[in-house]
């Protein structure tokens, strides 16, 4: 397919990724956008990491709906997603847009990033019917 590999160095810009990086993702279900996943995989030539692992990682991505718990339940996940993740990592929440099942208000993300020490950067179409969330860490001050 003529195109294909710009569209995914396209894809992989828009998500701050790239050749060799690691990606842990949290929350995976049968809904999930697998041409999304699978673009992040030709990107960094790596398959997504599981929620288990426990090597450092350069990136996570969070699929959250509303079903999956409050903020307070958002906020642990940010914070289970940082544990391995490199200092000045990315974090993606990708949410159900408005209008489909699942959908997730923006300030609950909002709320759950700040509680956690992140900061909500962008907010793009991710997909069909998945919005992002790119989140960064703030500065610890330690």
């Amino acid at each position: 397919m003529a195109g294909t590999a710009s569209t995914e160095d396209q894809q992989g810009s828009r998500f701050g990724v790239k050749q060799g990086q690691v990606i842990q993702e949290f929350g995976y279900d049968e809904d999930v956008d697998e041409e999304l996943r699978a673009e992040l995989e030709q990107v960094t030539g790596q398959e997504l990491a599981d929620e288990d692992f426990d090597d450092v990682t350069d990136a996570a991505i969070l699929w959250w709906r509303e079903d999956d718990g409050d903020v307070h339940d958002l906020t642990d996940l940010m914070t289970d997603s940082m544990t391995t993740l490199e200092d000045g990592g990315l974090i993606w929440v990708f949410t159900p847009k408005p209008g489909r099942p699942g959908h997730v208000r923006p300030p609950e993300v909002d709320e759950a990033a700040r509680t956690a020490g992140l900061h909500s950067t962008s907010t793009i179409s991710a997909g069909e019917n998945w919005s992002g969330f790119r989140l960064t860490t703030r500065g610890r001050g330690r």
